[in-house]
């Protein structure tokens, strides 16, 4: 890893709710262009991490910072930091009296201030590289759930952001739409878009990172290659987890 480009670093990340501590002193480094996919038993602290990374929770001890900047609740500026971070969701959060385009580019106009016509154009790109661009009137309720996904997407990239965080997206979708929003992911990492995805889908998980990052109870229990990880991992505790999706050598 070059750590000239480390675009995200956690130290000593530590998360409680009362008395549960969810996340136990976590501490990792993601580089510009990296795909780091974070897998792991429900519960392990695996979509805290993501909201915490995102400043939508509050920590109790240690530090993030994006760029050298620290993601904290408490920074003044932290609705400008928030947006260099693009999050993708499980339930999409596309508001339901809105068509798509103007979902989409709420946000630029909004809290970026930019040109519209010039965020109409960029998002109305995007739509067509996911495949959505006729959908561009249409609410959501008219949209499958994987349709939804994408849009949800589109409406992350539009503002640009430094680096995207995936929070098990495919996890409400039906088997059929899964790969639709699995695919734009794949496009994404090979156009070099850095990428925090937390997923249960293994396959997927093997196919894009660059890095898997094992997580149990709030810990990380082991960090590797993907081939390295499904073929050989270096913790018992990784084994079993693997066990369960029959990974062979």
């Amino acid at each position: 890893m070059n750590e000239k480009n480390t675009i995200l670093e956690i130290n000593n990340l530590q998360k409680r709710y009362d008395n549960l501590e969810v996340l136990k002193g976590i501490s990792l480094t993601i580089s510009k262009g990296e795909v780091v996919v974070i897998v792991g038993p429900s519960g392990c602290g695996k979509s805290t991490l993501l909201r915490c990374i995102n400043g939508l929770e509050a920590i109790q001890a240690g530090e993030i910072s994006l760029q050298g900047e620290s993601i904290n609740r408490q920074t003044k500026n932290m609705h400008l930091i928030r947006q260099k971070i693009g999050m993708v969701f499980q339930s999409y959060e596309l508001f339901p009296h809105m068509t798509i385009l103007d979902n989409i580019i709420l946000g630029p106009l909004k809290a970026q201030h930019r040109d519209k016509k010039e965020v109409i154009r960029e998002a109305e790109e995007l739509l067509d590289r996911v495949g959505l661009l006729e959908k561009r009137d249409a609410y959501p309720r008219q949209l499958s759930g994987g349709q939804k996904q994408r849009v949800a997407i589109v409406r992350a990239l539009c503002m640009h952001p430094e680096i995207m965080l995936f929070d098990e997206v495919t996890a409400a979708l039906d088997p059929e739409m899964v790969r639709e929003v699995l695919d734009v992911m794949l496009e994404l990492a090979r156009d070099g878009s850095t990428m925090v995805i937390v997923t249960h889908e293994m396959q997927f998980a093997r196919a894009i990172a660059d890095r898997i990052v094992f997580l149990d109870q709030g810990e990380i229990i082991e960090e590797n290659d993907p081939e390295t990880f499904f073929t050989n991992p270096n913790t018992d505790r990784a084994r079993k987890f693997l066990n369960i999706f029959e990974f062979k050598k």
